[in-house]
């Protein structure tokens, strides 16, 4: 319930709404006020990530206007802070406004897992061992709860391109949310629109490199982007601006596509740095 998730405290009830309550589940409390405006920001996303959590943990607003007290207390001397009670004493805190992405990675590194972040670590680990069908069944499953967005996306995303379904690639990737995944998701851009220039027999075909180019295309569609890399990488060694760039940014999707885990990208990265530069 979220009458149990987010809550408002006060020094009545700080020590069994926060320190009791944090011996079981870890409690993040804000230290805010009313005329406070970075508060205006901060407090509506730390409850949209509290209910998105589900219960992993819960948020304590306390009004230090009203609570005066406990501000001294915990040597609160400016406003917003977010200090995080586990085990009945502060474990963590950070003071201001943060975007949301940090304000994530700082809940995540004081809370278990939710569900929803253990389900996407399996989908992603399904995509790693290419078991594409798996793997896009979780990530759809993710979707349909409304959880883990971006990255399942992301995911969603590179599966598809792994079962050579480029127009829902496509699709996704032409409206991305705004996310820390935002990024990633545009470096796959030249390697959709490369392959729906293939489908679509759009590309040059005027000299060898052309042709070498459309090759290597036609082996990521096949699903093997090491001998894809290697043409490309040919490529670059003969004009290192082949297309305006279009193939570095091909190769570079590629390694988005393949993926951190994959043991080959990061020696194709550094194949990529020393052809460059």
């Amino acid at each position: 319930m979220m009458s149990e998730i987010v809550v408002n405290v006060s020094e009545a009830d700080f020590e069994f709404q926060v320190i009791a309550y944090s011996q079981n589940v870890p409690v993040v409390v804000e230290f805010w006020a009313p005329w406070c405006k970075p508060c205006k920001e901060l407090g509506p996303m730390l409850e949209r990530i509290a209910i998105q959590a589900g219960g992993v943990f819960r948020l304590a607003r306390l009004d230090v206007d009203d609570n005066p007290n406990l501000a001294l207390y915990y040597n609160v001397r400016s406003i917003p802070v977010v200090k995080v009670f586990s085990g009945g004493g502060v474990v963590a805190e950070f003071s201001g406004l943060m975007p949301e992405f940090r304000v994530r990675e700082f809940i995540s590194r004081i809370t278990p897992p939710s569900p929803s972040q253990l389900a996407l670590e399996r989908a992603d680990g399904l995509l790693s061992l290419r078991k594409l069908e798996a793997a896009e069944k979780q990530y759809r499953q993710l979707l349909e709860l409304g959880q883990e967005i971006p990255p399942s996306l992301l995911g969603l995303t590179k599966t598809l391109l792994w079962k050579g379904e480029v127009s829902e690639a496509k699709a996704i990737l032409a409206h991305f949310p705004a996310s820390r995944e935002y990024q990633h998701a545009q470096l796959l851009m030249p390697l959709v629109q490369a392959l729906t220039d293939l489908e679509n027999d759009n590309l040059p075909a005027t000299t060898e490199l052309d042709a070498a180019f459309a090759q290597s295309l036609r082996l990521v569609k096949r699903g093997k982007p090491a001998p894809a890399l290697d043409g490309l990488l040919d490529i670059l060694r003969q004009d290192r601006k082949y297309a305006d760039g279009r193939a570095q940014k091909l190769v570079l999707a590629i390694l988005e596509w393949m993926g951190e885990d994959d043991p080959q990208t990061r020696t194709y990265r550094q194949e990529l740095a020393t052809v460059l530069f």
